[in-house]
């Protein structure tokens, strides 16, 4: 199989190119983003581009699966802004990707409390909403939506944005004893990267996984 992550700098996406690197089901790993990982290994293959608006279509054929983990935070950031991000960045992607590649599956990284309505009150989660309902237009083999609540970084993952940083740096002795206490709340990044893969080879009986869905998937 082979894979496409956009966003492997990230939190979520270093924990997923960690398990795609793992997997020996997984020929290439191919990785998008404005930053190298700093990865080296023989599976894996980096383009690193400052404009992830347009992409050419050679670096976007012969793949099986995309994992998209590209996010921002909605704090300070006006709803242009958000808007463009979110989801203008993931369909300038996707829509290259589901024309040439009919057959892939890609998965999406929202998050828990994103409004399919597109109409509710909070900006975040209407234009998650927004992006996750595009998606599903699109004529892939299939789309998943992963909606997580709290992840827990486990192999050394770090968030690129500070004060998340800050957080779980704060957080990190509290995190284990509230993923055991809490388990459909608290994910870790090796459950998420784990299910990801599982269900690009399988498949999943729904196309928005909650916390629980995405850790059965990961079984």
């Amino acid at each position: 199989m082979n894979v496409l992550i956009f966003g492997a700098t990230g939190m979520v996406g270093q924990g997923v190119l960690r398990e795609a690197l793992l997997d020996p089901g997984v020929a290439l790993v191919q990785t998008i983003g404005r930053t190298s990982t700093g990865v080296q290994h023989p599976k894996l293959r980096e383009i690193v581009r400052a404009d992830l608006s347009h992409f050419d279509a050679s670096d976007l054929c012969n793949f099986d699966a995309s994992f998209y983990c590209v996010g921002v935070t909605s704090s300070g950031t006006s709803e242009a802004d958000y808007d463009r991000i979110t989801c203008g960045l993931t369909m300038a992607a996707a829509s290259p990707l589901a024309r040439l590649n009919p057959n892939m599956v890609f998965i999406f990284v929202s998050a828990v409390g994103a409004d399919s309505t597109e109409k509710g009150s909070i900006m975040w989660a209407r234009i998650k909403g927004k992006t996750e309902n595009a998606l599903q237009r699109l004529p892939f083999k299939a789309v998943y939506v992963f909606r997580p609540a709290g992840i827990q970084p486990i192999h050394g993952e770090q968030s690129k944005t500070k004060s998340y940083r800050i957080g779980y740096s704060v957080m990190k002795p509290l995190l284990t004893p509230l993923r055991r206490l809490f388990p459909n709340y608290f994910l870790t990044t090796e459950e998420i990267g784990r299910a990801m893969l599982n269900i690009a080879k399988h498949g999943a009986p729904k196309t928005i996984l909650l916390t629980p869905d995405i850790r059965a998937a990961a079984q």
